[in-house]
């Protein structure tokens, strides 16, 4: 089985459970499973947090001058989730090529510093904003950990 597929279906039930037992959400289903992937990638996940702040924050000045709720937050969240890591994203890339030569494209396959996915920022900022911004980094952080350790006991190697 794919390491992708088992760790997001592993995310889904320890999300689920976690849910259930303690009635916090880790930042949208599939979160924890993409985060375990990078969990040996600390500077992954500390940028892709960052992402998400920024994007809860842009949102929340954007709901003082424009009406903003329900479909229509939801949206923009997950839009400016994705506009900020594309714009993170370009900005290391860019630096990264200036640094040593390369280009973009290679500076992007070597793994280097990234926000991880695309609407992983978005959906962390849109529960940041339902239950609170440390609940849910303390729920997702959990999570994910939960996530890697049972890989880890299924003898499930991550190539990153």
């Amino acid at each position: 089985m794919d390491v992708q597929i088992l760790s997001i279906a592993l995310g889904l039930l320890v999300s689920l459970i976690f849910a259930e037992m303690f009635g916090l959400t880790a930042g949208g289903m599939v979160v924890p499973g993409y985060l375990a992937l990078f969990l040996h990638q600390p500077g992954n996940i500390a940028l892709t947090f960052f992402a998400a702040l920024a994007t809860w924050g842009v949102v929340r000045m954007l709901s003082k001058v424009a009406i903003v709720y329900g479909k229509r937050r939801t949206l923009l969240m997950i839009l400016f989730g994705f506009l900020i890591g594309a714009a993170i994203r370009t900005a290391l890339a860019g630096s990264a090529a200036m640094a040593d030569g390369s280009t973009a494209a290679e500076v992007v396959g070597l793994g280097q510093l990234a926000v991880i996915g695309y609407i992983i920022p978005g959906l962390l900022a849109l529960w940041m904003d339902r239950q609170g911004c440390l609940e849910t980094l303390s729920a997702v952080l959990t999570t994910t950990v939960v996530v890697r350790l049972v890989l880890i006991l299924l003898a499930v190697e991550i190539v990153a």
